[in-house]
Parts: structure tokens; C-alpha cells; sequence
């Protein structure tokens, strides 16, 4: 069923002459780039507590995905059945569950909770924009029905937990240790379990040392944010700047290297990783998840106080 599904849609964008295929591409595209600066603005400019529920979830889910995705090995549509033709770009690694609906379910999720009181609408569209990416998926042939659905629930579970995480402040030193054992456990389990190694005309359907770089980012993410929260909260202790002129500039400002150190992820750059004296890919990677919460969290909150004073 999740074939067919895939191959009416891809039908439907060849009678179209793909007048869609434009737009879902950078909706799709938006959901694991621009999307990611939300929780960091609301963090900075207009609720700790709030910013701290959508980075708590967003880290969840990061690493959850990466998690289930070295476990299922689910090979993509494409390669279960040739008959699938992804649209643009043809995405490599595992597909299940969906990484784009498992940034964007809780970010969207957490944006709901945090405002559906306030504003309906907005929360509303928060909920379209979850159903757009994980329907966006489909739509570009490059993950099932099964895929988003699932994503989508693990996103959406990320939220609850973190919901459970940031209302129990007493027990956050627990929760943070526990954190950095799992991100440990995590990164063991990557590293050492087995994995499937197809091969078609003598080419690797899917390479086990790429797929484990996205779990080594989502447990350097996990870290970042675990340290960063416990600096944050012994030494800087921040007030939020309020949604005004000097808080959007300073949040612009410091959204400057947090762009930077995501575009250094989705290239290769292994000369900074040797700079940095990590001389494997996992091990750059670790550290680029490390050091994109480090900022959001810590450091730039930092310059805010200083800047705010």
C-alpha cells in the first residue's frame, strides 16, 4: 500500500508537470534548516522556560531518529521498488522513520503547546505545517506513509516527554545525568551493532559509517544542550531580551554562527574537525552537535546578558 501511495503521487506530479514539485522541495528544505532557528529565538527574546521545552524536545527527537533509524534499517522507496522515482535530488541512508517530520513534529508540537491558549490560529498552523512536511515527504517519493506517520508520533512523543522534563525542575540534576548516559549508551550502540551490507552492480546500498554520523551529531546535540543548560543555569543565569528591535537584532546576530555551524555539518569539512584534534568523522560530528547547542545555549546567552546589562 505505501508503494502504491508513492507511485499515485509521483503520477500526479508527471500529469502536472511538476508545478508543485518547487514548492515542496523548499518547504521540505525549511524544515531541517530554517525551522531550527525557532527554538533559539524563542529562547533568547521571548521565554526561557518555553525556548527550553521546544530545544528539550527538538534534542529528543534528533536523537530518537537517529536511534530508530540504525535499528529498523529500512532501505527507500527507491530501492524497494524502481518504480519510484524521487523527485529532485535522491536522498541517500535509511528511511524509517522520516527525519524532516521528526525536526519539524517537535518544534510545530511544542509551538502548539505553548501557544494554543494564547492564539488558535497560529497554533493551527503550526499543525498544517506538520501535516505539509510529512505529506511533502511523500509527495518527493523519498519516504512511505509508514515513514511520516511513524515519525510524526515519535516527533509529537518528544514533546510530551520533554513536556515531563521541564515540569519537574527539582529532579533536573537527575535528568541531566541521565542524559548524558543515554547519549553515551546511544553513541556505543551506533558504533558497535551490526549492520545490513547490500551491495547492487558492487555499490553499498546504504554505508553503516555514514548513517552512525547522524546519531553521533544527534548525541553531540543531546550533550551541547545537557552542559549548556547546566552552565547556563549555575553561571550566566540570562533574562530573555523581549520581542523588540535590540532582541531581534541580537537574536539575528546570533543566529549568524548557529547557521554556520549547521552548514559545516551538511558539508565535509574534516580539515576543521583536525583543527579541532578530532581526526574521525563520528568524532567532528559529536562535536558540531556539541558546539551548535553550546551557543544557542550557553555562550550567546552570555553575550545577551552582557549586551543587556
Amino acid at each position: 500500500m505505501d508503494i502504491e501511495i508513492l507511485l499515485w503521487l509521483q503520477n500526479f506530479r508527471e500529469a502536472t508537470g511538476n508545478v508543485l514539485t518547487p514548492f515542496v522541495n523548499w518547504l521540505s528544505h525549511a524544515s531541517i534548516t530554517w525551522l531550527l532557528f525557532v527554538p533559539f529565538v524563542v529562547y533568547w527574546c521571548i521565554s526561557k522556560k518555553g525556548g527550553l521545552f521546544l530545544l528539550v524536545s527538538m534534542g529528543i527527537s534528533r536523537f530518537l531518529n537517529g536511534i530508530l533509524k540504525v535499528t529498523v534499517c529500512a532501505y527507500r522507496p527507491s530501492v524497494r521498488d524502481p518504480r519510484i522515482i524521487p523527485a529532485g535530488h535522491k536522498p541517500s541512508g535509511y528511511s524509517f522513520p522520516s527525519g524532516h517530520t521528526m525536526w519539524t513534529a517537535p518544534i510545530c508540537g511544542g509551538l502548539i503547546v505553548l501557544t494554543r491558549r494564547r492564539s488558535k490560529l497560529f497554533a493551527c498552523l503550526c499543525g498544517l505545517m506538520i501535516i505539509l512536511v510529512a505529506f511533502s515527504r511523500n509527495y518527493l517519493g523519498v519516504h512511505t506513509p509508514q515513514d511520516v506517520i511513524v515519525g510524526t508520533f515519535a516527533g509529537l512523543l518528544s514533546v510530551w516527554l520533554a513536556s515531563l522534563i521541564v515540569a519537574r525542575p527539582e529532579r533536573e540534576n537527575l535528568f541531566l545525568a541521565a542524559g548524558l548516559v543515554i547519549c553515551a549508551l546511544g553513541a556505543a550502540y551506533t558504533a558497535f551493532k551490526p549492520y545490513p551490507m547490500d551491495y547492487v552492480d558492487g555499490k553499498l546500498l546504504v554505508d553503516p559509517d555514514r548513517m552512525m554520523l547522524d546519531t553521533f551529531y544527534a548525541a553531540g546535540i543531546m550533550t551541547g544542550l545537557i552542559v549548556g543548560r547546566w552552565i547556563e543555569r549555575e553561571y550566566i543565569k540570562f533574562e530573555v531580551t523581549g520581542l523588540n528591535l535590540r532582541g531581534i537584532i541580537l537574536a539575528v546576530i546570533g543566529s549568524v554562527p548557529l547557521y554556520f555551524i549547521f552548514w559545516t555539518f551538511s558539508g565535509d569539512y574534516k580539515w576543521l574537525y583536525e583543527v579541532l584534534g578530532v581526526f574521525t568523522d563520528k568524532g567532528g560530528r559529536f562535536v558540531m552537535g556539541v558546539f551548535l547547542m553550546l551557543w544557542g545555549v550557553a555562550v550567546w546567552p552570555c553575550a545577551i546578558k552582557k549586551f543587556c546589562e
